[in-house]
This record gives C-alpha cells, structure tokens and sequence, in this order.
C-alpha cells in the first residue's frame, strides 16, 4: 500500500497549515510520501508523482489534473483530489474514470472545519459589540478622556453614563445574561453559537427552515417556527446561514425594519443572506447597532459610511480563518478514509 500527499503552493495560499497537518496525521498512521511542487509548475498530477500506478491513497491539493493522468493510478482505492482551494468538483469525465475504476472519493460534506472558529468570532464580536471594546481601546490612544467618568458637577443622573461605564444605553449592552438573543441558522456555526450565549444565560431562540429538530436541542435553543415572531423581541439579532441560492436576501427589509430599536445585529456568515441597504439604512439613523465581520461590500471602502461609527464594530471577513480552522481541514477528511488494517 502506498500513500501519497501533493502539494500545489496555490493551495497553501489559502490554507498554509492544512497540506503539513494532512502529513502529519497520515504519517502517524504509516509511511507517507509528501510532495510540495514548485509556485510555476504546470505539469499534472501524473508526471509528478512517481510511479503513479502503485499509488493506493492520494491527496492531491491544486495540483493540474487531466483524464489521462488519473487514468496513471490503476491501483488507486481512496483520494481527495481539489482542483482549487474552495474544493470545486473535478470535471464529470474525470469522475466517472475514477467511478468506473472503483475510487472512492472524499469531500467535505459541510463547512464544519471552521464552524468552532467562526461560532467563537461571533460570540467575541456579540461581547465587543454589547460593551463597546474596539471602541474604547481605539479611543484610550488618543485621549485620556476615556479614563474619567465623572457627570458634570459630579451630580449623577439616573440611568446615564456613571463611573466606570462605558456602555452605550441607547443600544443593547451589558452582559449577554438575560438577552433575547434571536438566531437565524442551527448548523454547523449557528448552533455552536447558540450553545455558547445559553451556556451564558440567554434567552435564546432560533430559526431555521433547513435544520432538523435535534439541531435546536444541541443547540439549547426553542426552535421558532415563523421568522417574522422571531424578529419582534430581539435584543441581539444573529443571521447565521450559509449564502446560497436559497438563503441570499432571506432577510428583507421588512425584517429588518421589524426590529425592534436598539438591537445588536451580528453578522459573521454572510452579509447578502440580509437585505443590506436596510440594515445601512438604520444604523446611520441610530436606531441599531451592528458588530460584523461580513459586509455587502468587501474590502469595505476607506470612506464607507459604516467604518468607524459608535454603534458599529468592523473587522475585515477573518472569522474562519485560525490554525485550528485550517487543521479541521485536513482532520475531516482524513477520518473518511478507511483504517489501514483494511488494506492488510
């Protein structure tokens, strides 16, 4: 039996800690040969492997693929073959020669490699978006002010900003303890966050018309049936869907415009799963407060309107991306394959 792992650097681009990590678990399993090609290789994945034809299991990641050189790997049983870094599918003429030789290939059957990353960056952006944390330490560099919350005179006026609070009262703030946080999703990042804000005392509640009934029990959440009840008492509104043909612009304007004033509004999966202009349209009016990591625009243009603002935090679309994210990768696919002592 023979393993084999090869590399294109296009790949690394994207993923630089998943090809090593792929290695580093096969290895422990038995011998693996790893190969990283050069940046300007173009020869397909044939001509590079060595003796292609006693190959049993192969990763091939953003390597050039053509019919003939798949046609190399007569003892070829197991693979993962990507053709770029977002693993779109190989040609259907290639599938069916692999199909016809008995190969079975693995995919990810989801986005849960990065689903922990991306649930904890929502649950990071939720916390600074409630206590105003990118805003402050942005603020405490160029002035003292920050420091000194005494009301003028030093005569305190009820539920107004008092020593030590830096809250902004005119949007959800606080803890997450005892908000009605609302979630739109229960997949592989939506119900992780929804654990998470339980764990933490929320009220929380979900919608999904794509999930299953024990995704909301995982996920410690009362499944809402309607999105229009689930809406009507938000403090902190998290759209967390993948963006599909069926989910872009699930959100109107009407939904959004249903919310009640001063909800927080997270966002880390996709911004055009919402209806944009609308969630713009109130939060330059004051009337919420948005913490995201996605935009309908990105980059995000140095004059855009929503940059910089009191009731926004903004960071530049790397919720995913961590070395755990990048491992993930390798690990869901990795316990596809078939153990070793089936080969004996």
């Amino acid at each position: 039996m023979r393993s084999v792992i090869i590399v294109h650097p296009s790949f690394d681009a994207t993923w630089p800690w998943t090809a090593d990590h792929f290695h580093t678990l096969w290895k422990a399993q038995g011998s693996t040969e790893f190969i990283r090609v050069a940046p300007d290789e173009l020869k397909p994945l044939g001509e590079l492997v060595p003796e292609p034809d006693s190959v049993t299991r192969l990763v091939s990641l953003n390597v050039a693929v053509t019919s003939d050189c798949l046609r190399s790997f007569s003892s070829l049983k197991e693979a993962v073959i990507t053709i770029n870094s977002y693993g779109s599918s190989l040609a259907d003429e290639q599938l069916d020669i692999l199909k016809d030789a008995g190969v079975t290939m693995y995919t990810h059957p989801s986005e849960g490699y990065w689903g922990q990353s991306v649930s904890e960056f929502g649950l990071a952006l939720t916390l600074c978006g409630l206590r105003r944390i990118p805003q402050m330490h942005h603020d405490i560099m160029t002035s003292l002010q920050p420091w000194h919350y005494e009301p003028e005179n030093c005569v305190g006026t009820p539920k107004t900003r008092g020593e030590q609070f830096g809250d902004d009262p005119n949007f959800t703030n606080g803890t997450v303890e005892g908000k009605r946080v609302r979630i739109v999703g229960a997949g592989n990042i939506a119900s992780r966050y929804a654990s998470f804000v339980s764990m933490l005392g929320a009220d929380v509640a979900a919608w999904d018309p794509f999930a299953t009934e024990p995704s909301f029990h995982r996920a410690g959440a009362r499944k809402e049936w309607h999105l229009s009840h689930l809406i009507q008492d938000a403090e902190i509104f998290v759209p967390m869907l993948p963006l599909t043909e069926k989910t872009t612009g699930l959100i109107t304007s009407e939904h959004i415009h249903s919310l009640p004033k001063g909800c927080l509004v997270v966002l880390v999966t996709r911004a055009e799963i919402c209806d944009m202009k609308a969630i713009r349209e109130r939060i330059l009016k004051n009337e919420i407060s948005l913490a995201a990591d996605v935009f309908d625009i990105e980059p995000l243009p140095l004059n855009d309107s929503l940059l910089g603002r009191h009731n926004v935090v903004h960071t530049p679309h790397n919720a995913g991306r961590t070395v755990q994210a990048n491992q993930r990768w390798a690990e869901k696919l990795v316990e596809q394959f078939l153990p070793l002592s089936q080969y004996e």
